[in-house]
C-alpha cells in the first residue's frame, strides 16, 4: 500500500483493475466473483453498457454548471424517483452520509419551527448512518464512534425491532425516528413484518417525522425499488445512495408531507450534488432497473440463494442464523470470523464480514443461477472448513 494514502482501510493487498458483469479482475489477472457490489453499489454489475453510454454522452456535453441553474438530467432523475417513491420533492447529494445529513437537518429545522430548541431524533442500536460527525452520532454502534468525542448531541438509541421500547427514549423534544428497513452494517438484521408500519403510526400519533434510511436497501436491492414499499407506507423523509449511481457518487434525500417544505433557500446546498454527469448516469441506472425486470429477477435469485444456504448449512453447528431479503444475505456464525474475507478471496470470491461474525453478501442483481450456485458452494465449503478447525488452546 502506498504510504501517501491515509491508513483508513487497513492493509490492502489486492489492486482491482477491471470489472465486467458480476466479475472483477486484479492487477495480476486473477478473476473474482463479486458478491459485494462495492458494498451494495454496483447492482447492475460492472461496466454496464447502458450506464457507460450515458456517462460518455454526458461527459462530452456538460459536466458541471452549479445548482444555481436548472440541470436537465437532475430534473428528469428527480421526477423519476418521485414517481417511484410516492414522495414529493428531492435534494441531491454526493453520498449516503450527505443524504442523511440533509435528513437530520430537516428533522432539526422541523423541530425548531415548532419551537423545540433542543430537538432529539430516535435512532437504533446496531444502525449505521454514515461517518460524518452528525451521521456518526446518529449511528448505533459504539465501536465506530471511539476516538471522535464530543459527538453531536440530540440522538437517542433504542433497541431495533422493539416498538414498545421506543417510549422509554421519547421525550417532549423528540422530533423524528430514523430507521433502516433492514440493518446492513449491523448484520443484515431484518425486522418483523409490521415494524415499519408501527413506526409510521407512532410518528403520526406524536407528530414526529419518520426518516427511512434506504442507503443500502434502496434501488432494487430487496426486490422493490425501496424496501419500505413492502410495508405500504409513505415516510416523511427517505434517503438513498449506493446503488443509485452504480459506481457514480450520488445520493438523494426525498421528502413528503410535513417534511417537504421545511428546507428553504439558504438552508442547505451542495456544490457537486446533482451534477449533470452523476444524474445522467443514475437516470440510466434507474431506467434499467425499472424497465428491465432486474429488480424482480435479482430478488428471486437472492431468495434462491438464501434457501440454498439454509439447506446446505442446516446441520452445521457453526451457523447461528441465515437471514436476508432479496440480494441482502447474512450468515451469522457463533464466533467472530476475521479471516473469512481473505479466505473467500483466495477462493475467488469477494464478500465481507460485518458485526464481527456475520458473513454479508450483497451480490449484483444480475447474477445468473450458475453464479449463484458457485457463490453458495464456495461460501458453504469455507464455513464447513471453519467449523472443522479445532478450538484454540487456552
Amino acid at each position: 500500500m502506498s504510504n501517501t494514502l491515509m491508513n483508513t482501510y487497513g492493509l490492502r493487498k489486492t489492486m482491482l483493475t477491471k470489472g465486467e458483469g458480476a466479475y472483477l479482475w486484479d492487477s495480476e489477472g486473477r478473476r473474482y466473483l463479486d458478491a459485494l457490489s462495492g458494498i451494495a453499489v454496483c447492482g447492475l454489475g460492472h461496466s454496464h453498457p447502458t450506464v457507460t453510454q450515458a456517462i460518455t454522452e454526458q461527459a462530452s456535453t456538460l459536466l458541471h454548471c452549479s445548482n444555481l441553474f436548472l440541470i436537465e438530467p437532475q430534473v428528469t432523475l428527480g421526477n423519476k424517483l418521485i414517481a417511484l417513491s410516492g414522495m414529493e420533492n428531492i435534494f441531491f447529494s454526493n453520498s449516503g452520509a450527505e443524504a442523511n445529513e440533509a435528513a437530520i437537518k430537516i428533522a432539526r429545522k422541523f423541530g425548531n419551527d415548532k419551537g423545540i430548541t433542543d430537538p432529539h431524533i430516535i435512532t437504533f442500536d446496531g444502525s449505521f448512518h454514515g461517518r460524518t460527525m452528525a451521521t456518526l452520532s446518529a449511528t448505533g454502534n459504539e465501536k465506530v464512534k471511539t476516538g471522535f468525542t464530543p459527538l453531536v448531541s440530540g440522538f437517542k438509541h433504542a433497541p431495533y425491532n422493539d416498538i414498545a421500547a421506543i417510549e422509554q427514549f421519547a421525550c417532549a423534544n423528540t422530533v423524528a425516528i430514523m430507521v433502516e428497513p433492514i440493518q446492513g452494517e449491523g448484520g443484515v438484521n431484518v425486522p418483523d413484518a409490521g415494524y415499519l408500519a408501527a413506526l409510521r403510526a407512532l410518528c403520526d400519533k406524536n407528530d414526529w417525522l419518520l426518516i427511512v434510511d434506504e442507503i443500502q436497501t434502496g434501488n432494487g436491492r430487496t426486490g422493490k425499488y425501496f424496501a419500505y414499499q413492502y410495508a405500504d407506507i409513505i415516510p416523511d423523509v427517505v434517503t438513498t445512495a449506493k446503488g443509485l449511481g452504480n459506481g457514480l457518487p450520488i445520493g438523494a434525500c426525498l421528502a413528503a408531507k410535513k417534511a417537504a417544505n421545511v428546507l428553504q433557500p439558504g438552508n442547505h446546498g451542495s456544490t457537486f450534488g446533482g451534477n449533470p454527469l452523476s444524474c445522467n448516469g443514475a437516470l440510466a441506472v434507474v431506467n434499467t432497473l425499472v424497465d428491465g425486470g432486474i429488480m424482480q429477477s435479482g430478488a428471486e435469485m437472492g431468495e434462491y440463494m438464501i434457501r440454498a444456504f439454509k439447506d446446505a448449512l442446516k446441520h452445521t453447528s457453526n451457523v447461528k442464523d441465515i437471514r436476508g431479503k432479496g440480494m441482502m444475505i447474512g450468515i451469522e456464525l457463533h464466533h467472530p470470523c476475521p479471516d473469512f474475507v481473505e479466505q473467500a478471496k483466495q477462493q475467488g470470491v469477494i464478500l465481507n464480514v460485518t458485526a464481527g461474525n456475520t458473513i454479508r453478501m450483497l451480490p449484483p442483481l444480475i447474477y445468473t443461477k450458475e453464479q449463484a450456485d458457485s457463490l453458495v458452494h464456495t461460501v458453504t465449503q469455507l464455513i464447513f472448513q471453519t467449523s472443522e478447525q479445532p478450538e484454540p488452546a487456552l
